[in-house]
């Protein structure tokens, strides 16, 4: 028996599309499970017109983990159930998402995860069109392979019950899942597995600042939980995986950044730079146009300006992030309460 539980926070714009979303996909209302994350708006009457008055509980502020820990428990879903799905409240799913991963879910996996792909949107979901089939495509993968998947994402997350009673969501982190999944690499609870055919949706932020809001969160989030569970102090594929990560980005600044200013400077000419310039962009307009011809997202040929754009500025949010947790110090202890309403959400048409 699979179930789907939803932590929501002032989620009006969009609840009833993912809940119609997900039983369109093959979820039965009487086994869909709303908490209300103290809104001040209409999310729990909106879900009430929806699902069985049952189903539905609200809760004192308490941030998305806690949220869904508590309605866990009121629910008492890991006693009736053997997988809890968690999705976000702001996605979508395909047409037939619940009976793939009802075919393809294996008892002896601790966790699994879907395919995510962007909702229609403007330039930050026409780039993240090109972050997601990356990541799906080749990162996500290979994760799988060697079992280092660092994250299982809120917009598809779906945990074994006795796994989800092992792992504590109300961890206080900004990022609830990698913190969860950590916790399931660190306790050793069994491999996660990734069902490609199954396909979630997710909504994107609508504009630049937003879009650094987001991703500022999820590095600072992740980098806590990379002090917390001591990534990198251990003989382990998952701390190799992730330290490689990190050296990754902070090899990619030093060169750019660093090493090629340096022996433009040291030799007086611009060639280097230029050189290094015209490679990365040439490389990331191939990738761009792999991306489009994979996802038939012809659109995203002509965002690529702006595609080249958003790569530098997610490296500069996370060398920020980098310095503020791991040199700084801050961030370490977090209440794990964050908004996102402010961020990204607005009606889309799917």
């Amino acid at each position: 028996m699979l179930c789907l539980l939803i932590a929501a926070h002032n989620e009006e714009l969009v609840i009833a599309k993912t809940l119609t979303s997900a039983i369109a996909a093959g979820m039965k209302p009487e086994h869909i499970y709303v908490v209300d994350d103290d809104s001040t708006d209409t999310t729990s009457k909106i879900a009430l017109s929806i699902l069985p008055g049952q189903n539905v509980m609200k809760v004192k502020r308490s941030g998305k983990g806690s949220a869904l820990a508590k309605g866990a428990k009121r629910f008492k879903l890991t006693l009736r159930y053997r997988w809890i799905h968690i999705a976000d409240a702001d996605g979508a799913f395909s047409p037939d998402y619940f009976s793939v991963f009802r075919r393809e879910l294996r008892v002896k996996n601790a966790a699994a995860t879907g395919y995510i792909r962007s909702l229609p949107g403007k330039r930050i979901s026409e780039y993240r069109v090109f972050e997601y089939t990356i990541g799906m495509e080749i990162h996500r993968r290979l994760q799988t392979m060697f079992n280092v998947l660092p994250v299982i994402p809120g917009p598809t997350s779906c945990f074994r019950a006795d796994v989800f009673d092992q792992v504590n969501f109300d961890n206080k982190s900004l990022t609830e899942d990698f913190d969860v999944t950590m916790q399931i690499h660190r306790k050793k609870l069994g491999k996660i597995q990734f069902i490609p055919a199954a396909v979630a949706y997710t909504q994107d932020p609508r504009g630049l600042s937003d879009y650094t809001k987001q991703i500022t969160r999820w590095n600072r989030g992740g980098l806590q939980s990379i002090i917390k569970y001591k990534i990198g102090r251990r003989l382990s594929l998952i701390d190799a995986y992730l330290g490689f990560q990190i050296l990754q980005n902070l090899l990619f600044f030093t060169s750019y950044l660093i090493w090629v200013p340096y022996v433009t400077l040291s030799r007086h000419t611009a060639a280097a730079i230029a050189t290094a310039f015209v490679i990365d962009v040439i490389v990331t307009f191939i990738i761009t146009l792999l991306t489009a011809s994979r996802t038939r997202r012809w659109d995203i040929i002509s965002a690529f300006p702006f595609i080249y754009i958003l790569r530098w500025v997610s490296l500069a949010v996370f060398l920020k992030a980098f310095a503020e947790v791991i040199i700084l110090r801050k961030y370490r202890n977090t209440s794990g309460i964050w908004e996102s309403r402010s961020i990204r959400r607005y009606v889309v048409e799917t």
